[in-house]
């Protein structure tokens, strides 16, 4: 797969060497050539210096015949507009772009093939408030990610010694939650995944995740959630983005 990553910061690097692993043909673009370099003698990937939202700098990128773009410089701006030129002069099928301002976030209508045709937003901060919104709400959970659009959802529980995990084999676990479709998807045992089938047997502190529709998330994690009271204070340190947004949140 062809793959365009614009910006080679924080963001930046941390896919290119995800990517890069994947045997994918990858180029960064960036303005900064130190950072470009250190990447490109790290990692088998191309390179290209240069403003991520002109259409010379795409072209010489490779936007021609490129599967996906992943504007994720640290500009807003410049990630809807690289991804307006490879729409519209490119035709690039998939176009993903980090938008950290709630400002556009709070209109999805701009994001469209008829405004900025944008495939899929990117907001680590949305997403790191949305986790933690999830593990208020569901307090016993290690981890709560969300899936098609909200419609599934990913829950981790650890393991506990007396609780309705430990001692039991992976198959017998669907029985404990009659009239609910889910599936175990991972073990990871003193920090580590392992291979497990319906043979697996549950161990003390094993982090198991169970991948359920949402709407049954609530009825895996009393049965095989360790009960806690429910959340009655947060106390919320720092007021940055992250901070307000997860106050608004809670507060709505």
């Amino acid at each position: 797969m062809k793959i365009i990553i614009l910006g080679a910061g924080q963001v930046g690097r941390s896919v290119a060497n995800a990517l890069a692993i994947e045997a994918n043909d990858i180029t960064v673009v960036d303005q900064n050539a130190d950072l470009l370099e250190d990447l490109q003698n790290r990692l088998d990937l191309a390179i290209v210096k240069g403003h991520a939202a002109l259409p010379a700098v795409l072209r010489r990128a490779g936007a021609e015949d490129a599967d996906m773009i992943l504007a994720v410089t640290n500009s807003d701006e410049t990630n809807m507009i690289a991804c307006q030129i490879a729409y519209s002069l490119f035709q690039t099928p998939i176009r993903l772009a980090r938008v950290r301002s709630p400002s556009y976030q709070r209109h999805p209508e701009l994001f469209s093939t008829t405004g900025i045709p944008i495939t899929y937003i990117i907001s680590p901060e949305l997403i790191a408030v949305q986790s933690m919104e999830h593990l208020i709400e569901q307090s016993e959970a290690l981890q709560i990610l969300d899936f098609a659009g909200g419609k599934v959802q990913l829950v981790a529980v650890r393991a506990h010694s007396g609780g309705p995990l430990v001692g039991h084999e992976l198959r017998s676990l669907s029985k404990q939650v009659p009239g609910v479709s889910t599936r175990i998807v991972a073990v990871y045992r003193r920090d580590r995944p392992i291979i497990a089938d319906g043979k697996t047997v549950i161990e003390q502190g094993d982090e198991v995740f169970f991948l359920a529709a949402s709407n049954n998330i609530p009825a895996v994690l009393a049965a095989f959630g360790h009960s806690s009271s429910p959340t009655r204070r947060v106390m919320i340190a720092g007021g940055g983005r992250i901070g307000k947004r997860l106050a608004e949140r809670i507060e709505t």
